[in-house]
């Protein structure tokens, strides 16, 4: 595991342990390295709940809920999306914090309005509205991933 990670998961699963919080992750272009990273932690079944891997859109329908609309209006990577993908993990966990990413890792999928390195973040705690944010990662594939599940995490820990 990454130190970095490493660092950043076991702060998050401190805060949530003592303030009692589960969380869950709708993960797409990271491909469940978020649920891993967290994982890899001993005690980590008292915080982590479970994991959506939803890469394709008929995963983000039929296991979250999101809407076939939203994709086809915003596309996966959108902030409706992701949005959508919080929500829909809430929905279907007993989770109090959701993250739901979705992005274009590289190296194809781009387009000139979505770059590779385009990527999409909610956040969420039960009973409340999701938090949002558009980064755009810069290097290959491998990069924008370790970079999006970086961020995950930090976002995760600003809710918790």
């Amino acid at each position: 595991m990454n130190e970095k990670h490493d660092e950043l998961a076991r702060a998050l699963l401190d805060a949530c342990r003592e303030h009692k919080l589960m969380v869950t992750t709708a993960e797409s272009c990271t491909g469940g390295w978020v649920a891993k990273v967290l994982t890899d932690l001993p005690g980590s079944s008292a915080v982590f709940e479970r994991g959506f891997v939803t890469y394709s859109n008929e995963a983000k329908m039929e296991l979250l809920d999101v809407p076939a609309e939203t994709l086809e209006q915003w596309g996966a990577v959108s902030e409706q999306t992701v949005i959508a993908m919080t929500a829909g993990a809430l929905r279907h966990s007993r989770a109090d914090l959701a993250v739901a990413i979705s992005g274009i890792a590289g190296p194809g999928g781009a387009t000139p309005d979505k770059p590779v390195g385009t990527v999409w973040f909610a956040w969420q705690r039960r009973g409340a509205a999701a938090t949002t944010r558009l980064a755009h990662f810069d290097g290959d594939r491998d990069s924008v991933r370790f970079l999006a599940v970086l961020e995950a995490i930090q976002g995760f820990s600003r809710i918790a």
